[in-house]
């Protein structure tokens, strides 16, 4: 039997009354339908995270280990102004390690775009903490219209064949990950990079 991989669901947004629970609730239920996931839901709210980057404070520490058991990541984000929001950029920037060598998925919400905008611009963060994107992702416009409170989700079809195949790619990323890192862990690799000199 194969073990299962633990994949970590992150809350993009803290603002109260955010419509990132409805997303997330829709969300996780779905995910019951991949059993080779363990999932864990981190949501910044539940982490009394220090305003400076104080790395020996004992909530940064709590979530990295979170973050560091993690084998893949979907990021649920919002859009604000065309980006994404500074509490998810808090987030990632508190962390190196944790993200390098690993998958990450996005489900993204907004107005008229979706939050596509928000993830093309996550893409380009994650890239620089080697991390693997996956190309295909699920987003919502005007997502205050499509779930109810308990994360219903009005004409669900076309979003669960978008949902489906995110989650077959990310299924083999995250495989092909696990194997390559339990084979070279990547931060080995980096390290052994950074005293190579050249000519």
């Amino acid at each position: 039997m194969q073990t299962p991989t633990r994949l970590a669901v992150i809350y993009g947004s803290t603002r109260e009354g955010r419509i990132c629970d409805r997303v997330v609730k829709w969300l996780t239920q779905e995910l019951i339908r991949f059993p080779q996931f363990d999932i864990d839901i981190i949501d910044p709210l539940d982490f009394a995270l220090p305003a400076n980057r104080d790395m020996a404070h004992p909530e940064v520490d709590r979530l990295a280990g979170r973050l560091g058991m993690a084998d893949a990541f979907i990021i649920v984000t919002p859009e604000y102004n065309h980006s994404f929001t500074a509490s998810l950029k808090s987030i990632i920037d508190f962390f190196f390690e944790p993200w390098q060598g690993k998958p990450v998925a996005f489900v993204s919400y907004g107005g008229i775009s979706g939050g596509l905008r928000a993830v093309e611009q996550l893409r380009l963060v994650f890239a620089e903490l080697h991390a693997v994107t996956i190309r295909d992702s699920v987003s919502f416009a005007a997502p205050w219209n499509r779930f109810d409170p308990d994360g219903q989700l009005d004409n669900p079809a076309d979003t669960m064949r978008l949902l489906d195949r995110m989650m077959a790619r990310l299924e083999w990323w995250t495989q092909a990950l696990v194997t390559a890192r339990s084979d070279r862990p990547y931060a080995d690799m980096e390290r052994r990079a950074s005293f190579q000199t050249y000519a």
